[in-house]
Protein backbone atom coordinates (compact mmCIF):
# COMPACT_ATOMS: atom_id res chain seq x y z
CA UNK A 1 0.00 0.00 0.00
CA UNK A 2 1.43 3.05 -1.19
CA UNK A 3 1.57 6.23 1.63
CA UNK A 4 -0.77 8.49 -0.64
CA UNK A 5 -3.73 5.48 -0.38
CA UNK A 6 -2.68 5.30 3.30
CA UNK A 7 -3.31 8.98 3.62
CA UNK A 8 -6.58 9.35 2.16
CA UNK A 9 -7.72 6.74 4.00
CA UNK A 10 -6.46 8.40 7.23
CA UNK A 11 -8.43 11.28 6.41
CA UNK A 12 -11.51 9.38 5.93
CA UNK A 13 -11.06 7.72 9.04
CA UNK A 14 -10.39 10.84 11.04
CA UNK A 15 -12.82 12.45 9.49
CA UNK A 16 -15.69 9.76 10.02
CA UNK A 17 -14.69 9.59 13.70
CA UNK A 18 -14.97 13.17 14.16
CA UNK A 19 -18.63 12.98 12.39
CA UNK A 20 -19.54 9.90 14.62
CA UNK A 21 -18.33 12.05 17.55
CA UNK A 22 -20.74 14.88 16.55
CA UNK A 23 -23.53 12.65 15.64
CA UNK A 24 -23.14 10.56 19.46
CA UNK A 25 -22.84 13.79 21.29
CA UNK A 26 -25.94 15.44 19.72
CA UNK A 27 -27.76 12.20 21.26
CA UNK A 28 -27.67 13.47 24.38
CA UNK A 29 -28.55 16.71 24.08
CA UNK A 30 -32.31 17.56 24.98
CA UNK A 31 -35.02 19.45 22.26
CA UNK A 32 -35.02 22.27 24.55
CA UNK A 33 -31.26 22.94 23.78
CA UNK A 34 -30.39 26.14 22.19
CA UNK A 35 -27.46 26.44 19.69
CA UNK A 36 -27.24 30.40 20.22
CA UNK A 37 -26.27 29.60 23.61
CA UNK A 38 -23.05 29.17 23.43
CA UNK A 39 -20.23 31.78 25.21
CA UNK A 40 -18.86 34.33 23.15
CA UNK A 41 -15.74 34.09 24.96
CA UNK A 42 -16.05 30.12 23.94
CA UNK A 43 -16.42 31.27 19.95
CA UNK A 44 -13.09 33.43 20.52
CA UNK A 45 -11.30 31.24 21.86
CA UNK A 46 -11.85 28.83 19.26
CA UNK A 47 -10.76 31.54 16.45
CA UNK A 48 -7.69 32.61 18.16
CA UNK A 49 -6.13 29.08 18.95
CA UNK A 50 -7.17 28.33 15.62
CA UNK A 51 -5.55 31.50 14.08
CA UNK A 52 -2.43 30.61 15.90
CA UNK A 53 -2.33 26.94 15.04
CA UNK A 54 -2.79 27.98 11.28
CA UNK A 55 0.39 29.98 11.62
CA UNK A 56 2.40 26.83 13.01
CA UNK A 57 1.29 24.72 10.45
CA UNK A 58 2.26 27.65 8.23
CA UNK A 59 5.83 27.98 9.36
CA UNK A 60 6.41 24.32 9.58
CA UNK A 61 5.26 23.73 5.91
CA UNK A 62 7.57 26.65 4.87
CA UNK A 63 10.35 25.46 7.11
CA UNK A 64 10.13 21.46 5.86
CA UNK A 65 9.86 23.15 2.05
CA UNK A 66 12.78 25.35 2.46
CA UNK A 67 14.93 22.13 3.75
CA UNK A 68 13.58 19.84 0.57
CA UNK A 69 14.30 23.41 -1.52
CA UNK A 70 18.09 23.64 0.12
CA UNK A 71 18.72 19.53 -0.39
CA UNK A 72 17.79 19.17 -3.99
CA UNK A 73 20.02 21.71 -4.52
CA UNK A 74 22.84 20.23 -3.06
CA UNK A 75 21.92 17.60 -4.98
CA UNK A 76 22.33 19.83 -8.22
CA UNK A 77 25.10 21.15 -7.45
CA UNK A 78 27.23 17.98 -6.37
CA UNK A 79 25.84 16.66 -10.21
CA UNK A 80 27.09 20.03 -11.74
CA UNK A 81 30.59 19.40 -9.78
CA UNK A 82 31.01 16.25 -11.84
CA UNK A 83 30.04 17.18 -14.37
CA UNK A 84 32.42 19.92 -14.67
CA UNK A 85 35.22 17.47 -13.94
CA UNK A 86 34.02 15.36 -16.59
CA UNK A 87 34.43 18.25 -19.19
CA UNK A 88 38.05 19.77 -17.08
CA UNK A 89 39.69 17.16 -17.88
CA UNK A 90 39.44 16.86 -21.63
CA UNK A 91 42.93 18.25 -22.00
CA UNK A 92 44.58 15.27 -19.85
CA UNK A 93 46.42 12.29 -21.59
CA UNK A 94 43.89 9.84 -22.83
CA UNK A 95 44.61 7.35 -20.08
CA UNK A 96 44.53 9.49 -17.19
CA UNK A 97 41.27 11.34 -18.95
CA UNK A 98 39.60 8.22 -19.48
CA UNK A 99 40.06 6.86 -15.88
CA UNK A 100 38.93 9.67 -14.06
CA UNK A 101 36.07 10.06 -16.25
CA UNK A 102 35.68 6.02 -15.23
CA UNK A 103 35.21 7.10 -11.92
CA UNK A 104 33.35 10.01 -12.13
CA UNK A 105 30.46 8.22 -13.73
CA UNK A 106 30.90 4.89 -11.60
CA UNK A 107 30.17 7.45 -8.65
CA UNK A 108 26.93 9.04 -10.25
CA UNK A 109 25.55 5.61 -11.27
CA UNK A 110 26.25 4.49 -7.88
CA UNK A 111 24.90 7.95 -6.21
CA UNK A 112 21.71 8.09 -8.33
CA UNK A 113 20.75 3.75 -8.48
CA UNK A 114 21.96 2.66 -4.57
CA UNK A 115 23.27 5.53 -2.84
CA UNK A 116 19.23 7.56 -2.39
CA UNK A 117 17.77 3.95 -1.63
CA UNK A 118 20.09 3.97 1.03
CA UNK A 119 19.66 6.89 2.98
CA UNK A 120 16.35 6.78 2.90
CA UNK A 121 16.65 3.48 4.80
CA UNK A 122 19.12 4.31 6.92
CA UNK A 123 19.33 8.30 7.00
CA UNK A 124 23.02 8.79 6.18
CA UNK A 125 25.76 8.39 3.19
CA UNK A 126 26.55 5.13 1.93
CA UNK A 127 30.39 4.03 3.16
CA UNK A 128 30.77 2.98 -0.62
CA UNK A 129 29.98 6.09 -1.95
CA UNK A 130 32.80 7.70 0.01
CA UNK A 131 34.92 5.08 -1.14
CA UNK A 132 33.87 5.92 -4.79
CA UNK A 133 34.64 9.26 -4.48
CA UNK A 134 38.02 9.27 -3.03
CA UNK A 135 38.91 7.48 -5.96
CA UNK A 136 38.19 10.24 -8.05
CA UNK A 137 39.76 12.62 -5.62
CA UNK A 138 43.24 10.04 -5.90
CA UNK A 139 43.02 9.78 -9.44
CA UNK A 140 42.96 13.88 -9.86
CA UNK A 141 45.44 14.67 -7.06
CA UNK A 142 47.97 12.04 -8.17
CA UNK A 143 48.08 13.59 -11.78
CA UNK A 144 51.17 15.42 -12.56
CA UNK A 145 50.94 17.50 -15.36
CA UNK A 146 53.41 17.40 -17.74
CA UNK A 147 52.66 20.81 -20.25
CA UNK A 148 51.01 24.14 -19.62
CA UNK A 149 47.64 23.50 -20.60
CA UNK A 150 46.98 20.55 -18.07
CA UNK A 151 49.07 22.42 -15.58
CA UNK A 152 46.34 25.23 -15.93
CA UNK A 153 43.58 22.74 -15.81
CA UNK A 154 44.93 20.95 -12.03
CA UNK A 155 44.07 23.29 -9.67
CA UNK A 156 40.33 24.00 -11.12
CA UNK A 157 39.76 20.24 -11.48
CA UNK A 158 41.15 19.47 -7.91
CA UNK A 159 38.72 22.75 -6.50
CA UNK A 160 35.58 20.88 -8.35
CA UNK A 161 36.48 17.65 -6.61
CA UNK A 162 36.34 19.23 -3.19
CA UNK A 163 33.03 20.98 -4.58
CA UNK A 164 31.78 17.56 -5.00
CA UNK A 165 32.67 16.20 -1.73
CA UNK A 166 31.56 19.48 -0.17
CA UNK A 167 27.61 19.27 -1.83
CA UNK A 168 27.93 15.45 -0.82
CA UNK A 169 28.42 16.10 2.81
CA UNK A 170 25.68 18.70 2.68
CA UNK A 171 23.47 16.16 1.15
CA UNK A 172 24.01 14.00 4.01
CA UNK A 173 23.10 16.31 6.62
CA UNK A 174 19.75 16.43 4.74
CA UNK A 175 19.35 12.70 4.97
CA UNK A 176 17.12 12.21 7.40
CA UNK A 177 14.75 13.99 9.54
CA UNK A 178 15.45 17.67 9.78
CA UNK A 179 12.17 18.30 12.56
CA UNK A 180 12.71 18.52 16.09
CA UNK A 181 10.17 15.77 18.13
CA UNK A 182 9.44 18.42 20.79
CA UNK A 183 7.64 20.62 17.45
CA UNK A 184 6.10 17.51 16.41
CA UNK A 185 4.51 16.97 20.08
CA UNK A 186 3.60 20.46 19.38
CA UNK A 187 2.05 20.03 15.78
CA UNK A 188 0.12 16.75 16.66
CA UNK A 189 -1.24 18.35 20.28
CA UNK A 190 -2.01 21.57 18.68
CA UNK A 191 -4.50 19.06 16.17
CA UNK A 192 -6.05 17.24 18.88
CA UNK A 193 -6.94 20.45 20.43
CA UNK A 194 -8.03 22.35 17.28
CA UNK A 195 -9.93 19.61 16.52
CA UNK A 196 -11.48 18.90 19.58
CA UNK A 197 -12.86 22.71 20.21
CA UNK A 198 -15.20 21.70 17.22
CA UNK A 199 -17.01 20.16 20.24
CA UNK A 200 -16.93 23.18 22.45
CA UNK A 201 -19.11 24.85 19.64
CA UNK A 202 -22.78 23.87 19.43
CA UNK A 203 -22.97 21.89 16.05
CA UNK A 204 -26.25 20.40 14.89
CA UNK A 205 -26.37 16.56 12.75
CA UNK A 206 -27.46 19.07 9.48
CA UNK A 207 -25.66 17.51 7.01
CA UNK A 208 -23.76 20.96 5.99
CA UNK A 209 -22.17 21.04 9.78
CA UNK A 210 -21.21 17.35 9.73
CA UNK A 211 -19.36 17.76 5.91
CA UNK A 212 -17.14 21.06 7.19
CA UNK A 213 -16.57 18.63 10.39
CA UNK A 214 -15.31 16.28 8.81
CA UNK A 215 -13.22 18.47 6.02
CA UNK A 216 -11.81 19.92 8.53
CA UNK A 217 -10.25 17.60 10.72
CA UNK A 218 -8.87 15.42 7.43
CA UNK A 219 -7.17 19.02 6.04
CA UNK A 220 -5.56 18.63 9.97
CA UNK A 221 -4.52 15.41 8.65
CA UNK A 222 -3.13 15.89 5.13
CA UNK A 223 -1.24 19.29 6.57
CA UNK A 224 0.43 17.07 9.08
CA UNK A 225 0.99 14.08 6.82
CA UNK A 226 2.94 16.91 4.21
CA UNK A 227 5.21 18.38 7.43
CA UNK A 228 6.33 14.55 7.56
CA UNK A 229 6.97 13.87 4.08
CA UNK A 230 8.80 16.93 3.25
CA UNK A 231 10.26 16.38 6.25
CA UNK A 232 12.92 13.57 5.09
CA UNK A 233 13.96 14.91 1.85
CA UNK A 234 15.38 11.88 0.30
CA UNK A 235 12.58 9.52 1.95
CA UNK A 236 9.37 8.48 -0.31
CA UNK A 237 6.50 10.49 -1.76
CA UNK A 238 7.35 14.29 -2.48
CA UNK A 239 11.40 13.32 -2.31
CA UNK A 240 14.03 14.91 -3.81
CA UNK A 241 14.95 12.75 -7.40
CA UNK A 242 18.09 11.16 -8.43
CA UNK A 243 17.57 12.19 -11.97
CA UNK A 244 19.74 14.78 -11.56
CA UNK A 245 22.50 12.80 -11.41
CA UNK A 246 21.69 11.05 -14.76
CA UNK A 247 20.57 13.47 -16.79
CA UNK A 248 23.51 16.32 -15.61
CA UNK A 249 26.59 13.32 -15.49
CA UNK A 250 25.59 10.27 -17.12
CA UNK A 251 24.26 12.31 -19.95
CA UNK A 252 20.82 9.33 -19.68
Amino acid sequence: MSQWVALLIAMAAIGAVVVSVVVLRQRRITDDDDPSETPDVIEYMVMMIGVVYAIVLGLAIAGVWEGRGSAQADALAEAQALHEVKARVQVYPPAVRDKVRADVDAYASFVANQEFSYMRQHSELSPRGTVLLDQVRTDVTEFDPKNDLAAQAYQPVVDEVAAVDQARQARGQNAGATMPGMVWFGLIAGALVTVGLIFTLQIRRSPRELLLAGLFSALIAFLLFLIWDLDAPFGAGLAVSSDVFRQVVLGT
